[in-house]
């Protein structure tokens, strides 16, 4: 038996002193009479923030040790955190954390901390913790390896189960879920260069701290680092599980270059068809989306539907705004019969509604639409772009709310969107070939005090209008089904032109709903 090396030696007793601290007493309270350390906080990500942005940018160049670095997605997929072996326990707290291994698509290690008496101490990582399946680890793996990422888990759906919370893995991304809901969107740290021009950036969390739950705390805290060739910043999450699950988010932000292309809060979620952009495929399933529609509430007071599409080309919307009261991706329809889908489970996936808190001044919310050939990409990404670009040498602060959105219908008081469809306007019983320069939009709003109107509809007005083109025809009717009303657009556009269509419906001068705004173009 060959003796063991000092770095063998240094490596456990590096893991025993970790493992100590965050599965019993803290390492500091065991020193008789040791100066206690000032607590770690928030300000201390902040200040490695401003640090890191004073040095150029480094990419992880190390490849993952063998044979992590050419694990396939089967392979990835066996490797499975063993539950028994959750941390934060000890602390008799409600929630629990499990780990993501590196391998596949992870290749970037980030440190993950646990914040215990005020003491952040790195979770070292050990092979006992994860279960590798049919893969086979034959050399021992260091601990300093680190991991790909983490999630929490909280009794969200049953007092004595654990259920997974929210997850971070990927670059800035991570998910959350509120009771009853099943994964679908994403939300990330920040988004650079989406809409395109320059390559897309994809700023990394690469260190993270947990703190340790207390018996009775009703939220978990994480701390984030966030790092890239253009930007450092230092994040916050104080996660509240409920049955719409929120997130109060801080970020602190230290540009290294100008940030001209910057998209704060942003969202990412898949959206292949709807009944309002249908394609011909040869599924049993209506619609396959995780979000039908972008929502926004403007800095006025006004809301605005814009129904989501998967587009020929790559195309950007944008809605400008001063102080923006929120805006959110979201999964209006949740009737099952309209997805027949027993595992994707579609009709149970949240919208995420981002609520600015302070002052976000003038700007925009970005919609960007990417064509997709089918449900297993995202392809719709939505943020807010601030109008002034943000320079180095400045600190800046963003605040928001973020919510996992269950109650649609709940959002505000008006009346909804809850279909469109479009279709040439042939006149009735006519086999005609369309022109493809005419299109009928039809729009069904219900809910608010719509319902009331329906004994008198001539009281309700249809508010129609087109950046582009000539609305030819328009109507109103009571809907019973829906208890509400569809209205119909007739819009001609001559070859080569697109067009922004808007429209509401209001009694006298009262908005009776919220704005449903469309693009149509002619090629």
């Amino acid at each position: 038996m060959t003796n063991p090396s000092r770095r063998s030696l240094l490596q456990s007793l590096l893991a025993a002193t970790a493992l100590s601290a965050w599965s019993g007493p803290g390492w500091a309270q065991q020193q008789n009479g040791a100066p206690q350390p000032n607590p770690f906080r928030y300000e201390d990500v902040v200040r490695r923030a401003r640090e890191l942005s004073g040095a150029p940018f480094e990419a992880p160049s190390a490849q993952l040790p063998e044979p992590l670095n050419r694990l396939s997605f089967d392979d990835y997929r066996d490797i499975r955190f063993r539950p028994e072996k959750a941390l934060l326990g000890s602390g008799n707290g409600p929630f629990r954390m499990q780990l993501f291994h590196l391998g596949f698509l992870y290749q970037r290690p980030v440190t993950v901390n646990i914040i215990r008496d005020g003491v952040p101490t790195p979770v070292p990582y050990q092979r006992e913790l994860f279960d590798y399946g049919r893969n086979k680890i034959e050399r021992p793996l260091p601990v300093n390896l680190g991991f790909a990422g983490f999630r929490l888990h909280y009794p969200l759906n049953d007092p004595k189960v654990f259920d997974e919370l929210i997850a971070f893995l990927g670059a800035s991304y991570f998910r959350f879920l509120g009771a009853d809901q099943k994964y679908g969107l994403s939300a990330r740290g920040l988004a650079i260069n989406v809409e395109g021009g320059e390559a897309e950036e994809f700023p990394h969390f690469r260190e993270f701290w947990v703190e340790m739950p207390k018996p009775n705390d009703e939220r978990a805290v994480v701390y984030a680092l966030l790092d890239s060739p253009s930007v450092a910043g230092a994040y916050r999450f104080e996660i509240y599980p409920s049955k719409e699950t929120t997130l109060d988010v801080t970020a602190t932000l230290f540009p290294r270059q100008t940030l001209a292309n910057v998209g704060l809060a942003p969202l990412t979620s898949m959206f292949f068809e709807g009944e309002n952009d249908r394609k011909p495929t040869d599924d049993f399933r209506l619609e396959l989306h995780d979000s039908d529609g972008l929502l926004m509430q403007s800095g006025a007071g006004e809301w605005i539907w814009r129904p989501l599409r998967n587009p020929r080309a790559k195309t950007i919307s944008s809605f400008s705004d001063n102080n923006p009261r929120g805006f959110g991706l979201m999964q209006r329809d949740r009737v099952f019969e309209n997805y027949q889908d027993l595992e994707a489970t579609y009709h149970q996936r949240p919208g995420y509604w981002v609520e600015p808190v302070g002052q976000w001044g003038e700007g925009w919310v970005e919609l960007v639409e990417i064509p997709t050939p089918d449900e297993t990409h995202d392809n719709i990404v939505a943020y807010w772009q601030p109008s002034r670009p943000y320079e180095p040498g400045q600190e800046v602060v963003v605040a928001y709310r973020l919510r996992a959105a269950a109650a649609i219908g709940a959002m505000h008081p008006g009346g909804k969107v809850i279909n469109t469809f479009q279709t040439p306007p042939r006149a009735s019983g006519s086999n005609a070939p369309s022109d493809p320069r005419h299109r009928r939009f039809l729009i069904d709003f219900a809910g608010g005090n719509l319902a009331y109107y329906l004994s008198a509809p001539d009281m309700v007005q249809l508010v129609p209008s087109t950046s582009t083109g000539q609305i030819t025809n328009t109507f109103l009717m009571p809907n019973s089904h829906t208890k509400g009303f569809r209205a119909a657009i007739d819009v001609k556009l001559e070859p080569g032109q697109s067009t922004d269509l808007r429209a509401f419906l209001r009694a006298g001068n009262r908005a009776l709903t919220e704005t449903w705004t469309y693009p149509w173009s002619v090629e």
